[in-house]
């Protein structure tokens, strides 16, 4: 059985860790990056795949029996679309990746499905942005790694963030009071875990951190894996807020890093092993 993963860091630890258990159960693990250019060994790390290499995406070679979606830029996305229009598996699929950048997108399907996902608000460019009453959260609308993510309360605070940021589209939300931390839900396949993590918007942010071991409550969990169906995600994150105001959903991530979990390596090479098997189970349905 052939894995693809579609990454540009194989040495990530969690994709490290899953391509570890598949081999030993027998796969073969081939690291495709979006760009064309495969990862350098400093880059990949001491925990990326035996043999890694740059598999063949299209018509240059046969698919692997499934592909896992990690990257999710632009290049990646057209990539995985591309593989399924093959006839390959991938998870996530490129359609629910591609929604999950768009924090408009987002919100409107989880809004209108009932979940209770934060008031989001497009309000263009940045540098054009006069605001709202004060205080308010303003958020890059591309989800990306490294994007803008900051409480606005005052004139002076949004004139800084114009200066820096003054192309970046954003969005608007409602400033929540919480207690300085998100409770932080990844889901692999239906299985959850589950952190609390500081918020970016705390004023400790500068130190970042995961609190000690959290079990969410029953509603809390419901609520995520009711998440994954809206969004038809198999590998996500759901970012909440942790005080008063809670439950509200601020943020979902396709195919988080899930670091620091025990068993996360595990679900996500089972799932690539159950999703290959599924596939090659469909052709023999229909020769019947």
């Amino acid at each position: 059985m052939r894995v693809g993963l579609i990454a540009r860091d194989a040495g990530h630890p969690v994709l490290a860790a899953a391509a570890e258990v598949l081999v030993r159960r027998g796969c073969a693990v081939e690291v495709i990056p979006p760009d064309g250019v495969a990862p350098s060994a400093s880059e990949a790390g001491a925990g990326a795949p035996s043999g890694a290499g740059a598999g063949a995406p299209s018509g240059a070679g046969e698919l692997a029996d499934v592909y896992l979606l990690k990257a999710r830029t632009p290049q990646a996305i057209a990539l995985a679309r591309e593989l399924e229009g093959l006839g390959a598996v991938v998870i996530n699929s490129a359609a629910a990746t591609e929604l999950c950048q768009d924090r408009v997108r987002m919100a409107e399907l989880a809004r209108g499905a009932g979940l209770p996902f934060a008031a989001t608000t497009p309000a263009g460019r940045l540098g054009e942005l006069t605001g709202p009453e004060h205080p308010f959260v303003v958020k890059s609308r591309h989800s990306r790694r490294h994007d803008l993510v900051a409480k606005v309360d005052g004139a002076m605070r949004l004139r800084e963030l114009a200066g820096r940021w003054p192309d970046e589209e954003v969005v608007i939300q409602p400033y929540l009071p919480g207690n300085g931390w998100d409770q932080k839900l990844w889901v692999i396949d239906g299985r959850l875990f589950a952190a609390r993590r500081r918020s970016e918007l705390s004023p400790a942010s500068d130190e970042p951190g995961l609190a000690g071991a959290w079990e969410p409550p029953a509603e809390v969990a419901a609520l995520a894996l009711r998440v994954g169906e809206v969004f038809g995600l198999d590998v996500y994150g759901v970012d909440l807020l942790d005080g008063a105001a809670e439950p509200v959903i601020v943020d979902v991530n396709a195919f988080p890093g899930v670091r620091g979990r025990p068993g996360a390596p595990e679900a996500l090479a089972t799932l690539a092993l159950r999703a290959a098997a599924e596939r090659e189970r469909v052709p023999a349905a229909r020769g019947r």
